[in-house]
């Protein structure tokens, strides 16, 4: 019972490893959680390549930012959790921190929510980084509302169709763009359908906007995609997010428009340890519109466990470009 089942990165670039590693136990403020399921994000497959120094990781490392599980013990000082409860959130796999892709993790307990019972495990796995960053984005930087004319751009991408499901909750007028693949998704949640392969910036701004631009432009694929949310926020006080803002841009066109920017760093409470609770939080609210039937997760069909080879696979599904929806490890039986 002092040891567990990991998968873990010994060197970066290298193939991960199976490995018997020391079980956490919850210290102070903590809830030891035994994992159900480890939410694959893009951001695991950059790190475990060597190319997320943003992250922070340190070797050797246990990956898995999200995690779906149930608790198994807490730690002093901890209220609102108890053995046996199924809990979710966006916990470790960066900046030194254990991840998910263990049998167990001893996680801060203000990164923690409870699982509603409408919402599996595997979809509560898939949901914290995408739906934070989302709602930081909506929220926290935009504050959407009732009535806004919102743009997301890559709307049924991991983050995008949090995104687009968020703001018709919150009341917004949604559009979305995509490939026209990805037309019958999008209308699906609720979203004007933009295809951004066939019509210009100016061409849908007009067509949706009568060219004044859209209230709030929520840019999830970075680089020339941010260039043209700048040119689709509304004249003055269109406001552009992006979650992937890492580049040097011109910010011309949206000062031309008396427009303004801001950035979301969903990274930031796990690596500089301010703001935690508030990650619980919005855990608490993606429960509160799963229960209401107002969010749901895509997940890939593919089923995958805790061993590296079967790690690795999932990896390559997103890298590859295979999965189709969130990739889930199943670490154990509920």
């Amino acid at each position: 019972m002092n040891t567990m089942q990991a998968v873990v990165l010994n060197a970066f670039g290298a193939p991960l490893s199976d490995m018997q590693v020391a079980r956490p136990v919850a210290a102070a403020g903590q809830v030891l959680v035994r994992v159900i399921a480890s939410g694959i994000n893009p951001l695991d497959t950059k790190i475990a390549a060597g190319k997320a120094d943003h992250a922070r990781a340190q070797l050797p490392a246990v990956l898995g930012i999200d995690i779906a599980g149930i608790v198994e013990s807490v730690g002093e000082g901890v209220q609102g959790y108890a053995r046996g409860d199924r809990v979710f959130g966006m916990t470790g796999g960066i900046g030194g921190v254990q991840g998910s892709l263990a049998q167990y993790a001893a996680v801060d307990a203000d990164l923690l929510a409870h699982v509603p019972e409408q919402m599996s495990m595997r979809e509560a796995a898939a949901m914290p980084l995408i739906f934070i960053t989302a709602w930081e984005g909506l929220v926290d930087r935009a504050r959407v509302g009732a009535g806004m004319k919102v743009l997301v751009h890559g709307g049924a991408g991991g983050v995008g169709h949090m995104a687009v499901q968020l703001a018709v909750a919150l009341g917004a007028e949604v559009y979305a763009t995509g490939s026209a693949g990805q037309r019958a998704v999008i209308e699906n949640m609720g979203a004007t359908f933009v295809d951004y392969q066939s019509t210009s910036v100016e061409q849908y701004v007009q067509q949706h906007t009568g060219g004044e631009g859209y209230d709030v432009v929520y840019d999830t694929v970075g680089g020339a995609t941010l260039d043209a949310s700048f040119r689709a926020a509304r004249q003055y006080g269109g406001h552009v997010v992006s979650c992937l803002g890492w580049g040097t841009h011109a910010l011309a066109p949206l000062s031309f428009r008396a427009a303004t920017y801001s950035g979301v760093f969903t990274l930031l409470p796990l690596l500089s340890g301010k703001g935690r609770a508030h990650h619980g939080a919005i855990m608490l609210q993606a429960g509160a519109l799963a229960a209401a039937g107002k969010l749901k997760v895509a997940l890939d069909v593919g089923i995958y466990t805790l061993d590296a080879a079967s790690v690795t696979a999932a990896h390559a599904a997103l890298t590859e470009g295979t999965a189709r929806g969130k990739v889930v490890v199943q670490v154990a039986e509920a």
